[in-house]
């Protein structure tokens, strides 16, 4: 699933995981888990890490997320794994459903 994302697209996905995992205006530790362990699964080098450590800290600028940057061939990687963030903590906020609800239709077009 993810084999088929460039380095760039990869990070995106990673900035994207992150700002879902902001909404409600916290990490929990759950979530940080989630997206280390996707992190590992992507084979990043170190500043990439250190990056999307940088994210979990602070999170992305909203304009760096924008639908319109995702690959349409990647669409729906990008939605299971915002998914997948946003249940990591068993814990769905209506921010947060209401984020990805807006993320699935601006990715649906």
């Amino acid at each position: 699933m993810f084999n088929d994302l460039s380095r760039n697209d990869r990070m995106l996905l990673l900035k994207f995981v992150c700002s879902v995992a902001w909404a409600d205006l916290e990490i929990k530790d759950s979530e940080r888990n989630f997206v280390l362990r996707l992190v590992g699964r992507l084979e990043l080098g170190d500043d990439e890490k250190a990056q999307v450590e940088e994210w979990l800290h602070t999170a992305p600028a909203p304009d760096s997320v924008s639908p319109d940057k995702v690959p349409a061939e990647h669409r729906r990687v990008f939605i299971e794994a915002a998914r997948a963030v946003m249940y990591a903590d068993g814990d769905i906020d209506e921010e947060e459903r209401a984020q990805l609800d807006k993320l699935k239709a601006a990715l649906s077009t």
